[in-house]
């Protein structure tokens, strides 16, 4: 399949050390070569950003100068990483790419426009403020990407991805990527797709690494004490979930006193000082990122190590989605819920379905460690 790419894309696969095609990428790239639509469900970390950005770059007339392909990501964080990963993967191409997202200055992105881009990566609302202004003609729009698509389609964002799409071409290609797709996302993303190809990978297929789940009992107000534990363990990157931004605040300046090397991520921040703490967690500087769901939406750090849900998940789909960040291409890590008796029910229901181990710790000298251990101690 790969030897079938143009020779740029073939010098950048053996540059990036890759051994073998993920498994969502031997399935997906065949398909949207062929021109097909796509629903695609892969769990996170396996590989799916280039499983869609391959085949795309392989369809770039890069003589031409007009808008060929749009990708659209549910956050800033998540289409800066894109554009990023675009930027490796074109090198030597001719191909131009350009990052249009709320929160930028958007003087500059006029400026990237008038390059005349054959790609644009973009968050929904500021592209299709563009596009009102004119600045952005999408008639020539062959291919559109809806990365995290069930975030795309949820009912705040879904006119607005629809009146993007309605201006492109009426041969245009849609390909719709996500680790969790509900049934309502598959039924929404049907009535703006042609008779879609439905591609499902499950974690076993997908071949992530080995992950465990385990969780801590404790009141409410003592789930702060337990993150401080999980900050000070050694060696370790983790990423805390924590649902509202006023918390958030309270629990960087909580930790904050206790000279430990955390930072925080959401989405009322300016967008320099997410670049910035996201840089600081993924150098090492910061071994702990409290973050909001929109916020940590997905990124791909490498090496996080733990995945801490402070806030407990709303729905299993947001668990899967949290749990992903760990374990990414075949690495290691663990999952750490802390809950409250009425939580821990939730979180049994949710390992039940599925299917994974899910085991009770407690810490003991500053490490996590099996309850019964600390009796014979």
């Amino acid at each position: 399949m790969l030897n079938t790419l143009k020779p740029f894309i073939q010098e950048a696969w053996n540059k990036s050390g890759f051994q073998s095609a993920a498994a969502i990428q031997e399935k997906a790239i065949p398909v949207i070569l062929e021109g097909k639509d796509v629903l695609a469900e892969s769990p996170t970390g396996t590989g799916k950003t280039l499983a869609y950005l391959l085949p795309l770059l392989q369809k770039i007339d890069a003589d031409s100068q007009s808008l060929q392909a749009v990708v659209l990501a549910s956050s800033q964080e998540l289409a800066m990483q894109i554009f990023k990963e675009f930027q490796k993967w074109s090198e030597n191409s001719g191909i131009r790419g350009a990052s249009i997202i709320g929160g930028a200055n958007p003087k500059r992105q006029l400026e990237k426009l008038k390059k005349r881009p054959h790609i644009i990566f973009a968050t929904p609302g500021r592209l299709l403020e563009l596009i009102n202004q004119k600045k952005v003609k999408m008639h020539e729009v062959k291919l559109l990407v809806l990365d995290e698509g069930d975030q795309l389609l949820v009912a705040e964002h879904y006119s607005t991805v629809q009146n993007i799409i309605k201006p492109t071409m009426g041969d245009r290609q849609i390909v719709l990527f996500s680790a969790t797709l509900k049934p309502e996302t598959e039924q929404k993303a049907k009535e703006i797709m042609k008779d879609p190809e439905i591609i499902k990978i499950d974690q076993q297929a997908a071949g992530s690494g080995d992950v465990e789940h385990i969780y801590f009992m404790c009141e409410r107000r003592d789930k702060i004490k337990l993150l401080e534990k999980i900050a000070r363990l050694e060696k370790s990157k983790s990423l805390a979930f924590i649902n509202d931004i006023g918390e958030l605040e309270i629990f960087n300046q909580k930790l904050g006193f206790k000279d430990l090397s955390v930072g925080i991520l959401h989405s009322d921040m300016k967008k320099l000082d997410r670049q910035s703490t996201l840089k600081s967690f993924r150098n090492g500087e910061i071994g702990m990122l409290a973050a909001t769901d929109v916020a940590a939406r997905g990124l791909d750090i490498e090496g996080i190590s733990h995945v801490v849900n402070v806030d407990f998940p709303k729905d299993l789909a947001q668990y899967v989605h949290r749990a992903g960040r760990t374990g990414r291409m075949g690495a290691n890590g663990i999952v750490i819920s802390l809950v409250t008796e009425r939580e821990e029910r939730e979180l049994k229901r949710f390992s039940k379905e599925l299917k994974v181990s899910l085991h009770k710790r407690i810490f003991h000298k500053g490490q996590i460690a099996v309850p019964e251990e600390k009796l014979k101690r």
